[in-house]
């Protein structure tokens, strides 16, 4: 019998939610609320309606592209730094649920939709908008070159707020990570963590213990390849905003014995259908979690080799080992020129993922494609600067409605009585 970690006890009066028939409405309402926020936060929550848009008329306009694996969900927080086995750091896209192969350009759109938003949020008047789509523009068109040309690729110098994020990034210690995730080091139930049925523990014990897992654990360079790895605990995660309502666990585990183990936290989470469109006719793995690790692999070589697919009680699902040096980009209250600074760095990374998957050949004809026809008066290709600009105006819009249904919405439950599970802000990837 696995011994589990010792929890602070909850108030014996409360009952938390425990099935997935429980936790679904919960979680539901909390996506929701979450998505009022702000403007931006509902882009980042409301992949449903970019692809609906997508599918529409105008969405159809998009310049041709090669077909390329794609993260399918480019908005601003779903890049950021990623450790690597080596101990090392990259910048890559960092939740790909969405991936597929597909049109590079719906990442280009996504990307710069969220920019927009985030500029807007900002409280930046229009014109800095568009200086952003040209830096944005700038900085995809610029890796292309790159690979045109067989020379290295460069992402520039990191805007300001980025910098700062990468530099914490690097300092992060395993005991600093502990206390963002999980508030302590071990998992406290409550506000962030619900318990799992003891059907889904002894699942999430199982597929820990599989080959493949101890082998993603001990994959970092420091670790011993024989090491075994051992379940100190798990419980439910509440975690992200797509994400709420799909199956996610977190997973206390240790590696090795004697008087140096360490204690990894694995997150687990349910790959489902993506809402992206794939390519003509491409074909795609069945298995959605072997699907995301295959595109992660493909876009972000560092992120996916820290991953592995497989199923719990019937459910595709993909795990990785969460690193200290692991983060994403929050772009808060940015300046003029930090905001243009952003756009041509982050389209940059976005452009690697792509570039890195295509030949000189290919990358020379989605170049032409890319630039061709810029709007009136900018640099901005027009397909990109319309999209933006009907995009914008569809989600403003969304936005409000969102916060008419669910602006003032209060969750009724029987566990009320604890603030932390009722109200408390959901945080994480």
């Amino acid at each position: 019998m696995t011994r589990r970690m010792p929890r602070k006890k909850a108030n014996a009066s409360l009952r938390l939610p425990v099935s997935p028939a429980e936790r679904l409405p919960i979680l539901e309402a909390r996506r929701e609320a979450k998505m009022t926020s702000s403007a931006h936060a509902y882009v980042r929550g409301s992949t449903g309606l970019f692809y609906e848009w997508l599918a529409g008329q105008r969405g159809r306009s998009l310049p041709d592209a090669p077909t390329v694996w794609i993260g399918g969900d480019c908005h601003v927080g779903n890049l950021g730094p990623i450790a690597t086995a080596e101990g090392g750091m990259s910048i890559e896209l960092r939740d790909l649920d969405q991936t597929v192969l597909g049109s590079p350009a719906h990442d280009v759109v996504r990307l710069a939709l969220s920019l927009a938003m985030a500029v807007r949020a900002s409280n930046l008047p229009g014109v800095v908008t568009l200086r952003t789509m040209e830096s944005l523009a700038r900085g995809y068109e610029r890796v292309l070159e790159a690979k045109v040309a067989d020379q290295p690729i460069d992402l520039g110098t990191p805007p300001l707020q980025v910098l700062k994020i990468l530099r914490a990034s690097a300092r992060r210690s395993r005991k600093q990570l502990f206390a963002e995730r999980l508030g302590q080091t071990s998992i406290q139930i409550g506000r962030r963590f619900w318990p799992l049925t003891d059907e889904e523990r002894a699942a999430v014990e199982g597929f820990v213990h599989q080959e493949s897992m101890r082998e993603l654990m001990t994959l970092l360079s420091e670790r011993p390849d024989d090491a075994e790895a051992k379940l100190l605990d798990a419980a439910y995660w509440v975690k992200g905003c797509s994400s709420l309502g799909k199956w996610r666990a977190a997973a206390l585990v240790r590696i090795g014995s004697g008087k140096n183990p360490v204690v990894a936290l694995l997150d687990l989470k349910e790959a489902h259908a993506p809402l992206a469109p794939r390519g003509g006719n491409v074909r795609l793995p069945r298995h959605h979690g072997q699907r995301v690790v295959t595109g992660a692999r493909a876009l972000s070589p560092s992120f996916g080799a820290r991953m592995v697919a497989g199923d719990i009680l019937g459910v595709p699902v993909f795990a990785r080992e969460i690193l200290p040096q692991d983060s994403k980009f929050e772009l808060e209250s940015l300046g003029e020129e930090e905001a243009v600074a952003a756009g041509e760095y982050l389209a940059a990374v976005v452009a690697r993922a792509h570039a890195r998957q295509l030949s000189a050949a290919d990358a020379a004809a989605w170049l032409a494609e890319f630039r061709k026809k810029p709007a009136p008066m900018t640099e901005v290709p027009a397909w990109l600067w319309s999209s933006v600009v009907e995009l914008v105006s569809v989600h403003e819009g969304a936005y409000l409605e969102q916060c008419r249904m669910h602006g003032r919405q209060h969750i009724v439950l029987a566990t009320q009585k604890d603030p932390d599970v009722v109200r408390g802000r959901v945080t994480g990837d």
